[in-house]
């Protein structure tokens, strides 16, 4: 959600409630004054380090500042240096509690939300935190000079309202019950000192000044980087971080080979490691320390959501508009051979864009799924009305050869034939693809695809760069194929205006990356988000992936419900509960704690 403007008035609507949380569906777990949540240790002992490689591509980072559009920020900064008014939890997935904020009170018509801060909130450099600081991280991050993707994801907050020091109001373009977690929980709030007098987008080696359990240890801009642990935390002993952050020092290392990666675990340059590869985890997990115990190969399970991953297909270039050639090229992906032969049968297929959930499609559309669609009839394909999109499978009878006769079809009615040694448009038009890759690793995987592709007149070309080149063309959408990974959701919500919405398709850097502009998807992505109950909100979300599915977006890949973690066992110690909901890197990090021998 965007902020389309800024309300300074001192009015503030009488509040409906008041208290030290807000759910969107009304189910609060914990009450006031709780002294922690069940998954932790309160007692864990605080000392030692974790030592790991960040989940994501492995880049060297050239600035601090997270909020901008140009270049690449540590991996944790946002996480540990800054702080939200309301934070969730691992088991609670539409709950938030009061941590920069002590009280929040939502309007009896939902078009706003007041908080009133905390009085022991301190920056990292003595301030308190204050309600003009609030306003400031706002009406920064929503300003021309930061990232244009917080204009989206704040698109629905009309303005903020300073209405006393520590008590700031936000309003609402609609009374959207998932706002004031939007605010609450989405909205990093740093001191207005931060690169005073300097503009923004040119705050580049300036450290933010936030209010979170970690520092940097040492702020020198390359490779990896030491956060050490605030003993003068302010926030130590409330109910939302007891037994959490244990660790003096989080520090991320970066391989940029994969090889030297696994060695750096091997050789104990490092302590965790989230692995993604199935050929790794199946045939480098293996040897003399995974068997005396120094190195652990473990396998986490989780009730999260199915990641989405997929072959994603740039839908502002022309020769991907009709959704004939899309289906097409879903068809020639052979996922069953792909799990056989190089994943080693550990992955499932993805079905939609939100597999593993309530919130996947299935079957015919009920009754209360039809009910949002039939008004958009007119604007859907009839598919939609259908069974739920599955996934084209070579499993018996089918077989690749049948899905590619099938996608030669599909293709000769959206104008391509097979002339002169390649698949051609009417203009004699050579149909080719460039795929955007930073994952050597993933040359091997798509090679399949690239040899059936070519059997239908399609030459799919790779195109492989370092994640600093492929973060500035995905951000200008500068590509044709690529492939992403959106990590699965408890509570969908207004993330998905900015992910599948008609006005993100256009704002650089926006995680559209489909560039989808559909008015039945935006209509409803408004029903998603304005959904006053559980029920509500997965319906909604059975509609759109129905409309989504049979767009031919993507080609679906893989999901998986486990996380597969190389680590040192002697080193940590875990809480004796797993949450159900949780991503393992920020599990260990906030709930895990050094034993004796880490010092």
């Amino acid at each position: 959600m965007r902020v389309a403007g800024l309300f300074l008035s001192m009015c503030c609507c009488v509040p409906a409630w008041g208290a030290h949380a807000y759910a969107q569906f009304g189910d609060v777990k914990y009450p006031a004054g709780f002294d922690h949540f069940g998954y932790v240790n309160p007692n864990a002992p605080k000392g030692g380090e974790i030592r790991m490689v960040p989940p994501t591509r492995p880049t060297n980072f050239d600035k601090f500042n997270p909020f901008t559009l140009k270049g690449t920020a540590p991996f944790g900064i946002s996480g540990l240096l800054l702080e939200t008014l309301l934070v969730g939890n691992m088991e609670e997935p539409t709950t938030a509690y009061g941590l920069l904020a002590e009280d929040v009170e939502v309007a009896p018509d939902k078009l706003s939300a007041t908080f009133k801060i905390h009085p022991a909130a301190r920056f990292h450099d003595g301030a308190p935190v204050l309600a003009a600081d609030v306003a400031y991280s706002f009406n920064t991050l929503v300003g021309k000079l930061a990232a244009p993707q917080y204009r989206s994801i704040f698109a629905e907050v009309k303005g903020v309202a300073v209405l006393g020091e520590r008590t700031v109001r936000f309003d609402f373009a609609n009374p959207n019950p998932e706002l004031p977690l939007v605010v609450g929980t989405g909205l990093p709030v740093f001191s207005r000192a931060w690169g005073k007098g300097v503009a923004f987008d040119q705050i580049v080696e300036q450290v933010p000044i936030g209010s979170g359990p970690y520092k940097i240890a040492n702020p020198k801009l390359g490779r990896d980087i030491t956060y050490t642990r605030d003993p003068a935390y302010w926030a130590r002993d409330l109910g939302v971080r007891k037994g959490q952050f244990n660790f003096d020092r989080i520090t991320y290392k970066i391989y940029l080979d994969e090889t030297a990666r696994f060695e750096g675990l091997r050789a104990g340059e490092f302590d965790f490691m989230r692995e993604f590869i199935s050929r790794n985890w199946a045939r480098q997990y293996v040897g003399k320390q995974f068997d005396n115990g120094t190195l652990k190969k473990a396998t986490f399970i989780n009730r999260n959501p199915g990641d989405f991953q997929g072959y994603v297909l740039n839908l502002r270039n022309p020769k991907f508009k009709d959704v004939r050639v899309r289906e097409a090229l879903g068809l020639a992906m052979d996922f069953e051979w792909l799990n056989r032969q190089l994943f080693y049968g550990v992955y499932q297929r993805v079905n939609g864009y939100f597999p593993n959930s309530e919130f996947q499609a299935q079957g015919l559309p009920g009754a209360d799924e039809l009910a949002l669609l039939e008004p958009l009839r007119a604007k859907l394909r009839p598919e939609v009305f259908g069974p739920a999109y599955l996934s084209p499978s070579t499993a018996p009878p089918r077989s690749l050869r049948d899905n590619l006769r099938q996608a030669q079809k599909l293709l000769h009615e959206a104008g391509w034939d097979y002339a002169d040694g390649a698949l051609r448009n009417a203009k004699g038009e050579a149909f080719t693809i460039e795929f955007l890759n930073d994952q050597p690793s993933l040359a091997r995987v798509i090679a399949p695809l690239q040899k059936a592709l070519e059997k239908l007149g399609i030459a799919l070309q790779l195109r492989l760069v370092d994640f600093s080149l492929s973060k500035q063309k995905m951000d200008s959408f500068d590509f044709e194929m690529t492939s992403v990974r959106l990590v699965g959701s408890t509570a969908p919500g207004g993330e998905l205006l900015e992910l599948f919405g008609s006005k993100a398709a256009a704002t650089p850097g926006s995680n559209n990356t489909w560039g989808i502009v559909d008015p039945a998807v935006d209509a409803l992505l408004q029903k998603v988000v304005t959904a006053t109950t559980r029920p509500e909100l997965a319906t909604a979300m059975r509609a759109l992936d129905r409309v989504l599915t049979h767009g031919h977006y993507s080609i679906p890949q893989w999901f998986s419900n486990a996380f597969f973690v190389g680590y040192r066992p002697g080193q940590f110690v875990l809480p004796a509960a797993t949450p159900p909901y949780y991503q393992v890197d920020g599990w260990a990090t906030s709930t895990w704690w050094a034993s004796p021998n880490n010092k």
